[in-house]
């Protein structure tokens, strides 16, 4: 009876064990593969006059600009073969892209999941203050933070 008794124990030690880590993989493994920000895609500011301002970040800074502000190209840390990049646009003082913030900026953060970013903010109540819309170059979607502050955020096509 002893002999079962310590196979039951062992097999119930085994079985918790085994569940425990299943467990533990599972959650370390959603966390490292749940969406998240992996850089700033952006950075918008009203100004009085987008075309003085360019100019002068070129004359003064020698950035490069466009009709849209610039872009800076960079390679990704993990993998030095795939770009990226991060725009910087001015607008003018009473654009209403950023509203309805009030603020004089706004933050386009890059994601790697946006549909699953998307869900997991409206289940945490976050502001959403549009679907996702979809571009040639990426899909994007906007939401205020606690502040007030509209944020863009951004998932590049590959």
């Amino acid at each position: 009876m002893s002999k079962k008794i310590v196979i039951c124990l062992a097999l119930l030690i085994a079985f918790s064990a085994g569940f425990a880590f299943d467990t533990i993989f599972q959650i370390t493994f959603k966390k490292e593969h749940m969406a998240r920000v992996t850089g700033i895609g952006g950075i918008f500011f009203k100004c009085k006059d987008p075309e003085k301002i360019k100019d002068w970040y070129k004359t003064h800074l020698g950035i490069n600009t466009t009709p849209y502000g610039a872009t800076f190209e960079w390679r990704e840390d993990n993998d030095s073969t795939a770009k990226g990049s991060t725009s910087w646009s001015p607008f003018k003082e009473d654009t209403k892209y950023f509203a309805p913030s009030t603020k004089e900026f706004m933050i386009n953060y890059r994601v790697d999941n946006l549909e699953e970013m998307v869900a997991a903010l409206k289940k945490e109540g976050v502001t959403m203050l549009d679907e996702i819309a979809v571009y040639d170059y990426g899909k994007f979607v906007h939401l205020l933070d606690i502040e007030g502050n509209k944020i863009e955020l951004w998932e590049p096509k590959e």
